[in-house]
């Protein structure tokens, strides 16, 4: 009987440690950690919110860009204080280096181009890409979510799909994607002579096959797989306001359902394309490396290599989808931006005629067109593509003459940056493609005020890839129409991936 009691003494004791144990990890965690992080960066005269128990930015975010977005703007370029609120406020309130917080992890908010760079080109190891709950982690794990070695290698293998010489014979793809678009505009138009169009989704749809062409050696059926992107991402964005709890991915609510069914579709698609070429690549109906798929594949056919199908599924669902949303965007802007500046579209169509004339632009005129290059270069300074990055301290640091411990997230604005008159000059809020006249270093007075592509080694490897189908689908919508703003436009653009123009872009298309 002794033994029984001592036994159950024992079980008993074992059991209040563990309940000990974890009630102390929880308040260490949810108080203590984040308290402490907090005392250390105000020491150094970082001001900001202070850390509340489940309480972080994410609602007033929300709440703010709710209320920013609920009503147009006019017809201006002054969009940093709508598309990013909560930032712009806390800029205001706190200056350059600002503390807010993510979940139980301070954040530090930076628009100090200096500091940014220095965090960006780090080579140390010590900042890495913030962690994220595995409901968002579900949009792309791709080479930009990898760190260390693991994203050196992958980089390595992906990097020669984007060189200059493989994007030269993607020439064809380019156009015949234009072409079908330019033609679909022609029957629109018809014998009135002009229509009125909302280019966003077209752009979408142009920039999904032709991305389906150029990277994996075809199309996706009825654009099903951007569609899919499209519901994950709204999903994924979701996740990301909301508060996440070890496990809660596990449980099967309605939309964590969803949002593995729309996964698991996606995958399908990428895995029987994956399949495909794979087979017509043992047939050798089809060379290993003319594309990015080809080259994935043959890199996990190497034996020393460690990828994998899934590996290569994520790589293909980053590409897609990163490079459909940035080209598209950048498009759709521009439409906008050349008919609320009418001087600079004819400029622009001056420029392609005399160089191709009423001819299919080929890429070695494309290389010729410098005020192209300075408008689009303009939009993407004004409404960039790109709008905020990440960072996060693996270890205690020291950057721009701050100690940063570990466990910081580092969130810069960069649509503030692109805005700021200090680097940009007193026109900044302007369309001034001429800004851009000797190229991106000269045209502020920090070059390192620029991130529309990102900075240091992680710069995106689509860049040239994005300006070169961009150059190629203006010119041609140049050459046969001109543009003009529709009366149904309503200036409000807003943030979802990238920002976009809320409402649509209806253009006015006139047959020339």
């Amino acid at each position: 009987m002794e033994d029984y009691f001592l036994l159950i003494k024992m079980l008993v004791f074992s059991l209040v440690s563990v309940i000990l144990y974890l009630v102390l990890r929880v308040v260490h965690v949810y108080w203590v950690r984040p308290r402490s992080l907090e005392k250390q960066l105000r020491k150094q005269g970082i001001r900001g919110r202070s850390y509340k128990l489940f309480h972080d930015d994410m609602k007033e975010m929300s709440t703010s860009s709710r209320e920013a977005w609920s009503k147009p703007m006019s017809l201006n370029h002054q969009i940093a204080p709508r598309v990013l609120p909560y930032f712009h406020q806390m800029v205001q309130k706190y200056g350059k280096v600002s503390l807010g917080w993510m979940e139980t992890r301070p954040r530090l908010i930076v628009t100090d181009p200096e500091l940014i760079k220095d965090i960006l080109i780090n080579k140390n190891g010590h900042f890495i890409m913030p962690p994220l709950n595995p409901l968002v982690k579900l949009l792309q794990l791709g080479v930009s979510t990898l760190e260390g070695e693991q994203w050196t290698k992958r980089r390595r293998i992906i990097n020669p799909a984007f060189h200059l010489d493989k994007l030269m014979g993607m020439e064809t793809s380019f156009v015949t994607g234009c072409s079908g678009m330019i033609d679909r505009w022609e029957k629109l138009i018809g014998v009135e002579g002009s229509r009125e169009v909302d280019v966003a989704p077209e752009f979408q749809n142009l920039i999904s096959e032709v991305i389906a062409l150029t990277a994996f050696g075809g199309s996706f059926e009825d654009g099903k797989l951007f569609e899919l992107q499209k519901k994950q991402a709204a999903l994924s964005r979701e996740a990301y306001y909301g508060f996440y709890f070890p496990g809660f991915r596990f449980i099967p609510t309605k939309k964590n359902r969803l949002r593995y069914k729309v996964d698991n579709e996606i995958k399908a698609i990428l895995r029987a394309t994956i399949r495909k070429r794979e087979q017509a690549m043992e047939n050798g109906e089809v060379g290993a490396n003319n594309d990015l798929l080809g080259i994935l594949l043959q890199c996990k056919a190497q034996e020393e290599n460690s990828m994998t199908i899934e590996d290569v599924i994520e790589e293909c669902k980053s590409f897609y989808f990163a490079g459909q949303e940035s080209i598209a965007t950048l498009l759709t802007w521009t439409m906008i931006l050349l008919c609320m500046h009418p001087n600079w579209q004819e400029k622009a169509r001056e420029e392609v005629l005399r160089v191709f004339g009423k001819k299919t632009p080929d890429l070695d005129g494309i290389k010729h067109l410098k005020i192209v290059t300075m408008i689009l270069t303009e939009v993407l300074r004004l409404y960039p593509s790109l709008v905020l990055l990440f960072r996060h301290t693996h270890q205690k640091t020291n950057v721009g003459g701050l100690s940063i411990p570990a466990g910081v997230d580092f969130v810069f604005p960069i649509l503030f940056l692109h805005h700021d008159p200090k680097y940009w000059g007193e026109d900044v809020e302007e369309f001034n493609p001429e800004r851009f006249s000797e190229g991106v270093v000269k045209a502020s007075k920090d070059q390192t005020a620029f991130f529309s592509f990102g900075w240091g080694p992680r710069l995106c490897l689509g860049q040239t890839f994005a300006m070169l189908e961009g150059k190629v689908a203006l010119a041609m919508i140049l050459q046969h129409f001109s543009l003009e703003l529709s009366p149904s436009y309503t200036h409000a653009p807003v943030i979802s991936i990238s920002v976009k123009p809320k409402h649509g872009a209806p253009i006015i298309l006139q047959r020339i």
